[in-house]
């Protein structure tokens, strides 16, 4: 995205509340936030120069292993919010991000997650060994034996 901007090992993401992300009362619905997420980490991976598409006619995909949430505040229709994503460590066929979510306007934070990305086959959905342009863009505390 053009407005999306890159800050050493952060990425941020601008989103806008639209009517079809709120309930009836004009507040974020709570499954929202993970598809902002998802946007920001999607961005975060294109923004450093590795192919998605590229990715899947390697057979290779990725998925959300575990998920772990806190809602601070709500956002509400038209709120302009900055979604972030932070590598902040990486195993042999796992990302983890730290994301927030903020209301632009007053710097309020709304949501903020930690997510475990596990790397898989497509064709089967096993676990598979993170590609070496993923691995390149660890963080430089990466270590090369810990778990999967």
């Amino acid at each position: 995205m053009t407005n999306s901007t890159l800050t050493g090992a952060s990425f941020e993401l601008p989103i806008r509340v639209y009517i079809e992300d709120t309930d009836a009362g004009g507040i974020v619905f709570h499954a929202k936030y993970l598809h902002y997420m998802e946007r920001a980490r999607t961005e975060w991976v294109r923004s450093r120069g590795v192919g998605l598409r590229a990715g899947l006619s390697e057979n290779i995909s990725y998925v959300v292993q575990r998920l772990s949430i806190h809602y601070a505040a709500a956002a509400r229709l038209d709120d302009e919010l900055r979604v972030t994503a932070v590598l902040v460590r990486c195993g042999k066929v796992w990302m983890e991000f730290n994301q927030k979510v903020m209301r632009v306007t007053d710097g309020a934070l709304i949501t903020e997650a930690t997510v475990k990305i596990a790397c898989v086959a497509l064709d089967t959905g096993r676990p598979r060994k993170l590609p070496e342009s993923i691995l390149a863009l660890a963080p430089k505390t990466h270590s090369s034996n810990q778990s999967e």
